[in-house]
């Protein structure tokens, strides 16, 4: 059936079948070995999950076959050859994985572009690690409340992939640190918080010297070839500090509780809580505050869904205030409470 006789109707009424078929065929894409440029496993294991929880179907072999066996008899060709536990694409196979992630992102767009009254339709939106537990939770929450119509699918990962993502078009946007460098005209960043780079270090060492506890103490830093390690790695460049490597980990949550158990000292960016519970820790001030981080919002400025693009944006710009508001509040209560009350001599 050629999608030119296809009325709008016609392509909404066909939407989920099709479109889980294609999108089960894209998952299904590691089992071709080498013969195929593989996607990031992040957005096959995300296509997989999407499918569980809208579609109520399992990606069991069984399950892929029968939804393979489903797009074969739509579009009337054998897509793949089974030989044993081997699975090999066909030649119309091949053509087809260079054109499923276009029309997927076609039907995706259908709902936005019929609804011209509000936002609508699903949002592909990428986010770092941290921005996930800290950032993401209120401005989701705003967001269903705001633009219920709106269906947010998050893809988490670093920032360089994320970026990566956004240029491949395969993120409406995404929630990262503000790159080192120029970002190409056709795309916009925002910033939506700011990050300073300090130093965590045990509880025991909070009046001592930064800068002396990275000489001394055992270093627990992030990936170097990740944005956030490379910030790390100049800041140690400028200060003259050659410290003594010790791990080299991904994430701050399992840095942070690493220096917690005594294992070492790290800098980080003061990311936004919640932190991992139970935590002892001190977070130092340094002397220079130039290699902090700005996490912001970047999007393609031609989107079809760019009034998804906007609307996220927007929602996210008040529940982020909001909630810096609230944080400042509790600091100022926090230090109140812990202000011992003298008695007045007589």
């Amino acid at each position: 059936m050629l999608f030119s006789r296809l009325t709008t109707s016609d392509l909404l009424r066909f939407r989920t079948n099709l479109s889980n078929a294609i999108l089960i065929f894209i998952a299904s894409e590691d089992s071709f070995g080498c013969h195929v440029r593989p996607l990031p496993r992040k957005l096959r294991d995300g296509g997989r999950q999407r499918l569980d929880r809208r579609d109520g179907t399992s990606a069991s072999a069984a399950g892929v076959a029968q939804r393979i066996h489903a797009l074969e008899a739509e579009i009337g060709v054998r897509l793949i050859l089974r030989s044993g536990q081997r699975v090999r694409p066909t030649e119309a196979g091949l053509a087809i994985l260079a054109r499923a992630r276009a029309v997927l992102a076609d039907l995706r767009d259908l709902k936005s572009v019929a609804l011209h009254d509000q936002p609508s339709g699903q949002l592909c939106l990428g986010a770092t690690g941290s921005s996930t537990s800290g950032l993401l939770p209120d401005i989701l929450n705003l967001l269903a409340k705001t633009y219920p119509q709106i269906e947010v699918y998050i893809i988490s990962g670093n920032g360089a992939e994320l970026y990566q993502s956004i240029l491949e078009g395969e993120l409406d946007a995404a929630i990262i640190p503000q790159p080192s460098f120029a970002i190409p005209k056709a795309y916009d960043w925002q910033v939506l918080r700011e990050e300073r780079l300090i130093l965590v270090a045990p509880a025991t060492t909070r009046n001592r010297d930064p800068h002396a506890l990275l000489a001394s103490e055992p270093f627990i830093r992030p990936r170097r070839n990740s944005w956030v390690g490379r910030l790390v790695e100049g800041y140690l460049r400028q200060a003259g500090i050659r410290p003594h490597d010790r791990f080299e980990l991904d994430t701050f949550e399992a840095i942070a509780v690493m220096v917690d158990r005594g294992l070492g000292v790290a800098l980080m960016h003061d990311w936004a809580p919640p932190w991992p519970e139970g935590l002892s820790l001190s977070k130092l001030p340094l002397p220079d505050n130039q290699f902090g981080r700005r996490l912001g919002l970047i999007w393609n400025r031609t989107s079809v869904r760019i009034r998804l693009v906007r609307a996220f944006l927007e929602v996210a710009t008040v529940a982020l205030a909001a909630k810096s508001g609230a944080n400042q509040r509790n600091t100022k209560a926090s230090q109140r409470n812990q202000q011992v009350p003298t008695r007045r001599r007589r």
